[in-house]
């Protein structure tokens, strides 16, 4: 049972790091069809970059559910927890270098952005082999997910005027127009 699970959980860092690889050039290569814009990143911002573990955890997750759903205890709650976790450590890391370096570094960015899925992933899957968790906490879990894939397509359409949500290549915010693009 256990080993299932953290087969899963293993196979899900790689397909949610590819495919949050891929997500990343998603609305370019779509050619920047606006609709699009709540599920790939419109821009260089820090919020748009989260998005990058959460629509891939979401796609891995309903596909991971059809083959441990009987095993896994907590499933919305490990997921949801494995999400935090992904959007925390890219956070906390971005903002400490940043502060320390001065500069934005890819190779960091990118980084953060693996370790934080290795980690939710890990996470998930101890909660997931846990005995079974309080609705409650499953109902919290799956408004808290659900709420931050609300947010993103809010704040993408209307991004509020704070560096969370500025495009540090053009100094905008939300969907930069095609002229500006560089």
């Amino acid at each position: 049972m256990k080993n299932t699970i953290l087969k899963w959980e293993s196979l899900g860092i790689l397909v949610i790091v590819i495919l949050g690889a891929l997500f990343h050039f998603m609305f370019a290569i779509l050619n920047y069809w606006s609709p699009l814009g709540a599920i790939f990143p419109v821009n260089e911002s820090v919020w748009e970059h989260l998005k990058l573990p959460y629509w891939p955890l979401i796609i891995f997750s309903i596909i991971e559910y059809n083959f441990i759903k009987e095993e896994a205890k907590n499933f919305i709650i490990g997921k949801t927890i494995s999400f935090l976790i992904a959007i925390s450590t890219i956070l906390i890391i971005f903002y400490s270098y940043t502060a320390i370096l001065g500069t934005e570094l890819l190779i960091i960015d990118i980084l953060s952005f693996v370790f934080g899925v290795i980690i939710g992933q890990y996470v998930s899957y101890k909660i997931m082999t846990k005995d079974q968790l309080s609705k409650w906490y499953m109902i919290t879990s799956l408004l808290i997910f659900i709420g931050f894939g609300l947010l993103f397509a809010i704040f993408t359409y209307f991004p509020p005027n704070i560096q969370l949500f500025l495009d540090s290549e053009t100094g905008l915010y939300g969907i930069i127009p095609h002229s500006i693009r560089f």
